[in-house]
């Protein structure tokens, strides 16, 4: 069962944390994430007041849920999540893509209102660690992925494209998606939003996906120009997949959790894959790095025309 904080009773009205509820006669996870960014600003103040040690512990509360651990499986914090370093950002970089991100379906598992539920709404989807499910439930286990995404403004020369908002979700070890595939209805984890630092980039703490019938290993990504945009989906100035590199993907699969995920590679490829098939995934596929033990840290260089109209949309099926 999920947890929710109970609000402050004011003169005014309810609050959280001195401020006031945006939705009065909603629940504090249910508030969006405009309530979200200013709850995030507001605790990162504190490293100004407290110093440094007492700051970093606020952001750390502020990023992440408390969540339990799906009986029978293990914490993802038994492992070691692999941290994004300045090289890996500045080698994905170095060299931008011949074109723009391809426009994708957003599959029929978006979680971004545009079919059924809408974690965009939820108070904390603000965060760069997407393993727990929001106010409490499960997290999700399997070998840890930090991916990130590089935004650049095309319109603008290929410049960073500081404070774009990104919104990105995948199934988990066993191909289930949060918020639709049957047990996991009530479950919010691997989702999550992250606004573009000074060099474009956004980077989150993750498990590796599993590979289902019928698709590539993949992770879906939504870019808005900022994160007042995310409060509709119909905002969204590119929706896109990272493609994961095969050899991880095989070496993933072949550890316990990932049941089903080896035979399904052998079911299709990049070239043949209803969705990278049309230039084998060239402007997707992940760069990576690392091993099962340590966890793998993915990259990807996003470039986006905002003067160009968005084409893609939710498709049948399960892209």
């Amino acid at each position: 069962m999920h947890t929710n904080p109970e609000p402050e009773q004011t003169p005014d009205g309810p609050a959280y944390e001195g401020r006031l509820l945006d939705r009065a006669d909603e629940e504090i996870v249910d508030q969006g994430v405009r309530f979200d960014l200013r709850t995030l600003v507001s605790r990162r103040g504190v490293l100004g007041i407290v110093g440094l040690g007492a700051g970093a512990m606020a952001l750390a509360a502020c990023t992440s849920d408390g969540a339990s651990t799906t009986a029978g499986s293990s914490s993802p914090s038994a492992r070691t999540t692999p941290t994004p370093s300045s090289s890996a950002t500045s080698t994905a970089t170095s060299t931008l893509p011949s074109a723009e991100i391809p426009d994708e379906t957003a599959g029929p598992y978006p979680g971004d209102g545009s079919n059924g539920p809408d974690v965009l709404e939820q108070s904390g989807i603000v965060r760069s660690d997407i393993r727990s499910s929001l106010g409490g439930g499960s997290t999700a286990a399997g070998v840890p992925l930090t991916f990130s995404i590089t935004v650049t403004d095309m319109a603008n020369g290929d410049a960073p494209f500081a404070g774009a908002a990104v919104y990105a979700w995948h199934c988990d070890a066993q191909g289930g998606y949060s918020m639709y595939s049957d047990g996991i209805e009530d479950e919010s984890y691997l989702r999550g939003v992250q606004v573009a630092d000074a060099d474009g980039t956004v980077s989150f703490t993750s498990i590796f996906p599993a590979a289902y019938s019928g698709r590539w290993p993949h992770i879906h990504f939504e870019v808005y120009p900022d994160l007042d945009s995310t409060d509709d989906a119909g905002n969204a100035i590119a929706t896109s997949q990272m493609a994961l590199p095969e050899e991880a993907c095989d070496a993933v699969y072949a550890t316990d959790g990932y049941d089903g995920s080896s035979r399904n590679m052998t079911q299709t490829t990049l070239d043949s894959d209803n969705v990278f098939g049309e230039d084998g995934g060239e402007l997707q596929l992940a760069t990576i790095s690392g091993d099962v033990s340590t966890g793998y840290i993915a990259s990807l260089v996003a470039r986006v025309d905002t003067t160009t109209t968005p084409s893609a949309g939710a498709a049948p099926g399960r892209p």
